[in-house]
């Protein structure tokens, strides 16, 4: 009779062990796997080229302030001020150019000393083998250097695992009510 309890601990103890160890198994934080796992094919870099238009007048404003700080009217730099912008992209510089996509994110002045600007925002693209697809930039855009980079973060769709850099340069600014064109060149590394 002992000896038959003591088996019927030990089996119970080795179940439930074995069941511990189970569903620790199941509850796994990470794992790796392959790209092949997930239908990745070569890696490709691809070259992209339109016009931003962050239109800040008029009727058809794309951009809006949405925020300011206690000092954003007395900085020399705007410090403090945020934006939202649902802001056309297109072929060309003019606005009646092809429009490709929408450029959707906020950016907001984040430099006390010169005018440099914190840019989040994804470019919603709707054009061509890419429509659907978007692309997700966060970085600081010193808008008075001539040519400005910032990093691709990511993507979705066809840039799903995206990244890669954006060179910015400006075009046109209207000095008077603000609205300003600039040509994006981006270079994303995608599957």
């Amino acid at each position: 009779m002992a000896q038959s309890l003591h088996k019927q601990k030990y089996t119970i103890l080795t179940l439930f062990l074995f069941l511990f160890l189970l569903h620790g198994e199941s509850q796994k934080f990470s794992r790796n796997l392959s790209s092949k796992t997930l239908g990745f094919k070569k890696q490709k870099i691809s070259h992209l080229h339109f016009y931003f238009h962050d239109i800040v007048s008029g009727d058809q404003a794309t951009a809006f302030r949405v925020a300011q700080s206690t000092i954003t009217n007395t900085s020399s730099t705007g410090f403090g001020f945020m934006a939202m912008m649902d802001n056309p992209l297109t072929v060309g510089p003019e606005r009646t150019s092809k429009m490709v996509g929408r450029a959707q994110g906020f950016y907001a002045s984040a430099d006390l000393r010169e005018s440099a600007l914190l840019m989040v925002m994804n470019y919603v693209f709707s054009e061509g083998k890419y429509n659907g697809s978007t692309l997700s930039i966060l970085g600081r855009n010193a808008v008075f250097t001539t040519v400005r980079e910032m990093p691709i973060v990511g993507g979705s769709g066809i840039f799903r695992f995206a990244r890669g850099y954006v060179l910015a340069k400006t075009q046109f600014f209207n000095i008077t009510n603000g609205d300003t064109v600039v040509e994006y060149d981006v270079y994303v590394q995608h599957y």
